[in-house]
């Protein structure tokens, strides 16, 4: 039996907060729902609570990697487990299977998660990948009966789980390619799985692991028109050049943009989609910015005619569900240009005829910069469940009575025509929008009756998502229907990193390198490639560049990023490649310039 308290230690330059470390006791020790005393967990995003209590490793496995690596010099714990046993092999153990170990009962519920911190331990990185591909991963329990357990104490088997798959078994299936739907339904229907295990497959059972792109890479779509929205926001239509239809985008989406005549290397920029996901075209909506390279440009000189490098609508930030099938209230908030992806779900939900509550909410600075106004008005007054409720924050509440009907029609300022009509249809009833002096407050929002159980979309300025987030929890919302969209690098996935202060993606420090030129499109960044950084990521936590990772050795793919445009190559080889147009940044280096989406 072996346990350990989380401590520091140094890594890469960095700090891990781990309890990986763990060490052999002697006498009984109780074990108990979430823990055995004396041990810990540092990262309980991926180890440890009720699903993960105790992990267990087997002898046999010692010798194994004992022989691959060439050591002696190993000891109980090495591989963070708790129990240390004589057989109960990966091959053999199922999930659901049932022990009793002393006074203690405990569940098989899933195998162990890949982690480089296993890796980091031994002083072996590939290790994480090595125990998928030997398959001898190792397994949690869950405890069943809390009681004492001590080492030499007999492992009885008291129940057999249903479905017989083992965790080899359903460690491959989740981590190894070939795998066989019948095979994901199986695991499915095993109660005793994790949560966290059982909707990865649920994922990729449904197909959401790998959704398919439009195109590959960037591709020439020619400027239909530039049409004024506000005194700064400029909508862009974009038609394939040869007149195609453009494959259709999930609302709330977004485009990235290579605007080589901004700048040297060109920029990259991602703007949301406005339009409806079904037009012939698409349409993104620009505010300008003072020191913005490519919204100065495209403000300035952009004309129709002109030819943009555009790659595949992408993100996540879309309606969850089927709209046409979907019953449950939806929330549509934004700030100013933040409207954009919001508009597009509302150009949705209008299409659908849906007949689901709806609230519009919408902050905008005066009328004049209140971004589809009118088109925003005309989709909610055909829909019998929608609440309009418009926040102005620099006008006098009187001069606004009858709502915003009427303004921010969208001004066509440069003689291209503006394909499709937005706002086409049947005609709308007439629909009272509630007009609000100020920023939302949680007084001004509470007797509008938001349901607790809406899903809400969120999209502006951190700082307006940040309150109305709060605000809406206040409410009542649960935290999980609370859906945010924030231009910009996501949210980094570091597991076990001490937080230490945000910094600025920026160059890496050092000579300059040479090689191929990486654009991290997210974070506005360009940087040439030096032999020196082991891989992608390495090089992206040099620039201080948001990153998502967990096993850095090609496994769990926690860190597919799409590929916007150029190639890759492996070392080590992923045990599952990425689909095509992604890239395991843990493990690649670039062939040529490349420009992802970080």
């Amino acid at each position: 039996m072996n346990v350990g308290m989380p401590q520091d230690v140094s890594w890469q330059g960095r700090t891990v907060h781990t309890g990986v470390w763990k060490r052999p006791v002697a006498g009984p020790r109780m074990v108990r729902r979430l823990n055995i005393d004396g041990d810990g967990q540092g990262d309980l995003q991926g180890h440890g609570g009720e699903q993960r209590a105790v992990l267990v490793y087997q002898i046999q496995s010692y010798a194994h990697w004992q022989e691959h690596f060439g050591r002696d010099d190993f000891t109980y714990g090495q591989f963070g487990e708790n129990f240390t046993v004589d057989g109960l092999p990966d091959d053999e153990v199922c999930i659901g299977d049932r022990y009793r170990v002393g006074e203690a009962e405990f569940e098989v519920t899933q195998p162990r998660v890949t982690c480089y911190r296993v890796g980091m331990r031994l002083g072996e990185p590939e290790l994480p990948a090595l125990l998928v591909a030997h398959h001898r991963p190792g397994f949690y329990l869950r405890v069943l009966t809390e009681g004492e357990v001590q080492a030499g104490d007999a492992i009885v088997k008291t129940r057999t789980g249903p479905q017989a798959f083992t965790v080899a078994g359903i460690d491959a299936l989740l981590y190894l390619p070939g795998r066989d739907p019948g095979d994901l339904r199986r695991a499915l229907a095993i109660p005793a799985l994790s949560p966290g295990w059982r909707q990865s497959f649920q994922e990729l059972a449904q197909g959401e692991a790998a959704r398919a792109e439009a195109w590959q890479g960037f591709r020439p779509l020619r400027v239909a028109a530039v049409v004024r929205e506000a005194p700064s926001v400029l909508s862009i239509h974009l038609q394939a050049p040869d007149g195609a239809p453009l494959p259709a985008a999930e609302a709330g989406q977004y485009l990235t943009f290579r605007v080589a005549a901004a700048g040297d290397p060109p920029p990259v920029r991602s703007y949301s989609l406005s339009s409806a996901p079904g037009a012939d075209h698409y349409r993104v909506s620009v505010k300008r910015e003072e020191y913005g390279l490519v919204s100065r440009y495209l403000h300035r000189d952009l004309r129709p005619g002109a030819v943009l490098e555009v790659a595949a609508p992408r993100g996540d930030f879309v309606l969850a569900g089927d709209p046409s099938t979907a019953t449950g209230p939806v929330v549509l908030a934004s700030a100013g240009v933040g409207a954009t992806p919001v508009m597009a779900m509302l150009h949705r939900l209008a299409a659908e005829h849906t007949v689901r509550r709806l609230w519009w909410i919408h902050v905008a600075r005066s009328r004049a910069e209140h971004l589809f106004a009118r088109e925003a008005h005309t989709l909610l007054a055909r829909l019998p469940g929608a609440r309009e409720h418009i926040f102005y924050t620099t006008e006098d509440h009187q001069d606004h009575q009858d709502g915003p009907d009427g303004h921010g029609t969208g001004e066509d300022v440069t003689g291209g025509d503006a394909p499709g009509g937005e706002t086409a249809g049947r005609p709308a009833r007439r629909l009272a929008a509630g007009v609000h002096h100020g920023r939302p407050t949680l007084e001004s929002l509470a007797p509008l009756g938001l349901p607790a159980d809406a899903t809400a979309y969120l999209c502006g300025p951190a700082a307006f998502m940040t309150a109305l987030r709060a605000m809406l929890t206040r409410l009542g919302l649960p935290g999980d229907r609370i859906r945010t969209e924030l231009f910009g690098a996501r949210d980094a996935i570091t597991p076990g990193l001490t937080a230490r202060p945000a910094v600025a993606p920026h160059q890496p420090p050092g000579e300059p390198g040479t090689g191929p030129l990486i654009t991290f499109a997210r974070s506005g960044l360009t940087v040439a490639w030096s032999p020196r950084h082991r891989s992608l990521l390495d090089l992206a936590d040099a620039c201080d560049v948001p990153t998502r990772w967990s096993c850095r050795t090609g496994v769990c793919h926690t860190c597919r990023t799409p590929l916007l445009s150029g190639d890759v190559e492996y070392a080590p080889d992923p045990l599952e490649p990425p689909p095509a147009g992604q890239a395991l940044i843990c493990c690649s280096r670039p062939r040529h310039d490349v420009v992802l989406d970080l």
